[in-house]
């Protein structure tokens, strides 16, 4: 599931930003298409102008109604497609690796009864990310479940050179777990980080953290379309 919406409060219309010759959302599908673990994609979306695309290049796409966040829509498509693990890829993630794709799908299905999702991440190696409040950090329990979740550089370094990880918009879910998400109410956490895996944990649910290997790059503001024009450039020229 690709979950899409028109107003993102720092880039509206994001999904259908060109890069290259095709909308954002096109390449995040065409990452998907290229996952092996995969026996769909689609688009989930409230809005008819990202519908109306969608239907021009071949995209599946499915209307929902208005939702906080991607994961709440993806529980509203869940109900209507029955499967035995959902993915939500973030529509902002045009380079991510169809392999941490494949690795978040196989990891759900591991997944102890008691946990309801899988979230990837990857080693921060740029200062600039770290303290970059677009890049959403995570802090990470010796049994690799999800302490805290920040737009702020966690942990604070104040005795130690710590290590950060960012969170990636890469989602696995299963059936049940997608249920109990949007039966959970947002706490305050999840309002003020804007984070929605903060949901779980506000409800003492864990969200077990899974390393993949992805130096692809988040769209989430103009300035990262541009940094994104010039990497897809780059890409496309290497033999």
């Amino acid at each position: 599931m690709i979950p899409c919406r028109w107003g993102a409060s720092r880039f509206p219309g994001k999904p259908l930003a060109m890069l290259g010759d095709k909308p954002l959302l096109w390449h995040v599908y065409q990452r998907c298409r290229e996952a092996q673990r995969l026996d769909d994609a689609v688009v989930a979306t409230d809005d008819r102008r990202i519908e109306a695309v969608c239907q021009q290049l071949g995209i599946p796409c499915t209307m929902t109604g208005t939702h906080a966040t991607g994961t709440d829509r993806v529980a509203e498509c869940a109900e209507h497609l029955q499967a035995d693990g959902y993915i939500n890829v973030q529509g902002d993630e045009p380079f991510i690796d169809p392999a941490a794709i494949d690795a978040v799908s196989e990891a759900v299905v591991h997944l102890d009864a008691a946990v309801p999702v899988v979230n990837a991440y990857t080693h921060i190696a740029d200062t600039a990310a770290a303290i970059d409040h677009n890049v959403v950090k995570v802090v990470i329990s010796a049994d690799n479940n999800a302490l805290l979740f920040s737009r702020q550089p966690i942990p604070y370094p104040r005795g130690d050179h710590p290590a950060y990880f960012r969170q990636l918009g890469l989602y696995g879910f299963t059936a049940a777990g997608l249920e109990i998400f949007r039966k959970l109410d947002q706490g305050p956490l999840e309002r003020t980080e804007g984070v929605e895996m903060l949901r779980f944990i506000e409800h003492s649910h864990s969200v077990r953290m899974l390393p993949v290997m992805d130096t692809g790059l988040a769209v989430d503001t103009p300035e990262d379309l541009v940094r994104a024009r010039s990497l897809l450039q780059r890409t496309r020229s290497r033999p």
